[in-house]
Formats: structure tokens, sequence, C-alpha cells
């Protein structure tokens, strides 16, 4: 496709994918134009700062096995704005801790001989008489460890993350997450030395991390896009990509002034949520694209961040939280991340909800979802309600696409459009491609583009190296969705459930 000359190159988002392409587009000396409608870049992998405290949206692990991310990391930011962090968590479940991975003299201590013979007689009894539907995700999971270990270690924390039953959930998923996964394999990790684990990537026992949080490495990359001529405009949203003959040929966007501006552009990398870029469009798509747009969801999520001694804080990254008594389900322990996230003497814990927006915990004030946060700590036992000192919140809307059972063919729908009618018109990151990538992987499909920007062909869409990030490699990628998540019921689109 040949470019306008002159004409600079629009992003729409400044995320990971959206600096990325911003940034790889500079170095080639293109004109280029970033629209960023919050007040602070990077998206979900941003650093958010209250008061001097730091908050990471979510903890993300700088560690990858594609490399040109790897070099891209640290072509950004000096290695000496990395930490090397050891890796920590432990997961919740009945007043117990549980190592994460599984270590099996600690698993049979919180367990019990007891309730670990009546697991292992519970998962016999699974391989004499499986359930017989395993179409859904509970009874392949049942099938595989017995109903004792799947309510302790699989039922509660995916019903949290997801907000839907795993019965109603396919086994589809599974066969992809939870690959050639079985008790006697889970066995055998538990039993194996740590040094012997490090070529499976969800075991490794250390990561990288900028030292003031993911938000660290963006801020970084906005000013070396400026620095090169590029534009980083912020507070200013895409209203509209108007089409012309069969090509995007401009943007309009309302900046922090309130006054709609035309830029006329040569190409759009966009990081919209696809479903709000269907309706940008300019005449708008035709009902069927339309509706496919309005046919895609998402799952949300929030963090409570609450203030503590240091001294009543715990040494994990994170804990998942496998009880139903309380609603969180992940706590984040920033300090343990790096303690230039918190103050001396001081730690802080971020408790993440994942919620639809339409929930009551996303409908909450800040004060009743910081005494939630507190009275959780405390049913816990991780922490006194009383020893809180402060608390602050983080909402972010759309940040897990939704997969449910039309989601590929509403996305199908979609692209199909837009290589016809606005063919420069590029897909990149998580929302972007209603993907649910990790932050390299995101990262990768903007470096693709920007090479396809200039002579090559690269199928972003197969960007996916999922094999290499829970199991050991064996064979290609076949391709998918990236990080994988499962595909779920339908949300209804009059009521939200």
């Amino acid at each position: 496709m040949d470019r306008p000359q002159g004409l600079p190159i629009a992003i729409i988002g400044a995320g990971p994918a959206g600096l990325t392409a911003a940034y790889e587009l500079v170095k080639r000396g293109d004109k280029v134009i970033v629209f960023e409608a919050d007040k602070v870049v990077g998206g979900i992998s941003r650093t958010v700062e209250r008061d001097g405290w730091r908050f990471d949206i979510g903890g993300h692990r700088f560690f990858t096995k594609v490399q040109p991310v790897e070099d891209l990391w640290h072509e950004i930011l000096p290695d000496e704005d990395f930490l090397l962090r050891p890796r920590m968590s432990r997961i919740f479940y009945d007043g117990k801790y549980y190592d994460y991975p599984l270590k099996a003299s600690n698993a049979l201590r919180n367990m019990g001989i007891l309730e670990a013979i009546r697991s292992v007689l519970s998962y016999a009894w699974a391989q004499i008489r499986p359930p017989k539907d395993q179409s859904n995700y509970e009874n392949w999971l049942v099938a595989r460890f017995g109903w004792r270990l799947y309510r302790r270690f699989f039922k509660t924390y995916t019903e949290k993350v997801w907000g839907v039953p795993v019965k109603d959930m396919p086994a589809d998923w599974a066969a992809q997450r939870v690959k050639g996964l079985s008790l006697g394999n889970a066995i055998i990790n538990a039993l194996t030395p740590k040094r012997k684990q490090t070529d499976i990537t969800s075991l490794i026992e250390e990561f990288q991390y900028p030292k003031y949080g993911p938000g660290m490495m963006w801020e970084r990359c906005q000013q070396l896009v400026e620095a090169a001529g590029g534009t980083v405009a912020m507070r200013t949203r895409v209203v509209a990509i108007n089409v012309t003959e069969g090509m995007a040929t401009s943007v309009t966007v309302v900046g922090p002034d309130g006054q709609e501006v035309d830029h006329e552009v040569a190409h759009v990398i966009s990081t919209m949520p696809m479903n709000h870029l269907v309706r940008a469009f300019a005449p708008a798509p035709p009902p069927p694209v339309l509706a496919a747009g309005d046919d895609l969801h998402y799952r949300d999520f929030l963090t409570v961040a609450l203030v503590i001694p240091e001294d009543k804080g715990f040494p994990d990254n994170w804990i998942y939280i496998h009880a139903s008594e309380v609603e969180v389900g992940r706590i984040q322990n920033f300090g343990s991340w790096s303690p230039f996230m918190v103050k001396d003497g001081r730690t802080c814990l971020g408790l993440e909800y994942f919620v639809f927006e339409d929930d009551h915990i996303w409908s909450m004030s800040d004060e009743e979802l910081i005494a939630l946060g507190s009275k959780e700590l405390e049913t816990l036992g991780l922490v006194r309600a009383e020893d809180v000192e402060m608390g602050y919140v983080m909402r972010i809307p759309k940040a897990y696409p939704y997969y449910d059972f039309e989601y590929k063919d509403n996305v199908a729908t979609i692209c199909a459009w837009i290589d016809a009618e606005a063919p420069n018109v590029h897909l990149v990151g998580r929302n972007g491609m209603h993907k649910y990538n990790n932050q390299d992987h995101s990262m990768y499909t903007a470096m693709l583009t920007v090479e396809n920007l200039h002579g090559a062909n690269h199928d972003i869409w197969a960007v996916n190296v999922e094999e290499e990030y829970h199991e050991t490699a064996s064979g290609p990628s076949t391709g998918g969705t990236g990080r994988d998540a499962p595909i779920l019921p339908r949300r209804d689109s009059t009521t939200g459930h």
C-alpha cells in the first residue's frame, strides 16, 4: 500500500502497544502523532501515583521469551532502572496459605493427612467414574483432579476472575490453559527441585521490574518519541475516523479545551477498544458491523490500595484469594515489587476486584471500597482493619476482553470490513484486537505492524507465544488467542448478565 507523502501516522492510545508503535516509527523517520484520552500514559501498564505512593495495576512482571521485546525494554530504559526481583506468590484457601507453584511438603502440611487421603480418594474415584459430560470446564477439571482438589484450587478464583460459574465455561479453554496437566504431573512438579523448573516460565524465580513501576517505561518512551519529533497529545480523544474512497483520510479529535480538530493522516494505528472503534468510523459501517462491535464485551477491574505499617505486610509479590467469604480476588504487596513504590516504614497492599461496570462493587464509593478492603483483610487474617492508615481506589474499565461464544465471529466481521473499506487502519494491542494479550504480546503486534508499514507482510494475529509461558515449548505455535482466556456465556446486552 502506498502511503501519502508528508502526512503523519495517527496512533490512538498511549499504552504499551501505541507507544511501542510510535517509538519504532520515529526511529525510522516517520511523522507520528499519538492521541491519548487519559492524562497518564501506559494504559493498564501505567504506574498510578497518589500522594507519593505508586501502584501497579495488576502487577506487571517484565519477563518475555520474545527477544525483540526484551531488547526494546532495555533500549528504552537503562539497565540501572531495572530491579531483579524475587518471585513469591501463594494461594489462600480455607484459612491456609499454599505455596505457588505447589510444594508437596507445604500442601500436605496445610491439608493434613486426613484431607490429603480424602483428596487422593476423590481423585481415584474420578478416574473410575469420571463425569459423563466433560464439555464444560468444571467436569473437565473434576475428571482430572477429583472434586476436592477442584474446589480447593480451581473453582472460587476462576469464578471471581470471570464472573460466571465454572460449569458454564466450555472445556475447550481448559484444553489450552491446563494442557497436559494432571494430578500426576502436579505431584511430580511439586516434588521437582526448583532449579529443575527454569524452562517453565510461569515458575520463574525472579523477574525484572522498573524501580518506579511499569509506567516508568512508558513515561520514558513518551519522552523519547517527543525528542525524536513525534507528538503525544494527552487528554485528547479520537471521536471520528473519517473514511473517503476506501481509505482513512483524517481523524477528528477533541482536546482538553473541548474543541474538535481534524488531522489528515497517512495511516491509523488503533489500540482503542474495538467496540468504540467501530462507532468512530465516519461514515458509519453497515448495521452488521455496528452490531458486531456492540456485541463485544469486557471484564473490568478495580484496585483498592491500602497503606499499612511495613511489619504488618507479607513477603509475597501477590496472593491469590481462593476464599468465597470475601470478594477480593488477588492481593499485591507493592513494597515487594519495589521498595521505591512505597515509603519508609510503610507498605501498600493492592486488593484487586474483578468486576463488570454495572456490578455493585464498581458502583460503590471510594470510601465504601476502602472500608470493604480493610474488612476483607481482617477476615482473611492478614491485617487488622484498624492497622489500615489510608486508602486509594483505581478503576480500570475494559481491562480484559471478554471471550463469549460469539466474539470470534464479531472480530472477524469487523476486521473484514476494515480490510475492505479502510485498509490503512491497523489494529494492535489487547483492546485494539480484542485479544487477551500479555504486555509483551501487545508490544510485539505493534512492532510487526510498523514493519508491515515498511514493506513486511507479518500476520500479527498469529502472535501467540503462550506455549512458552505455561509449559515447556514443544513444536510450533498454532496461533490462537495470545494469552489464553476462556470462552464464556454471552452477556445479555440489556441486563449486563
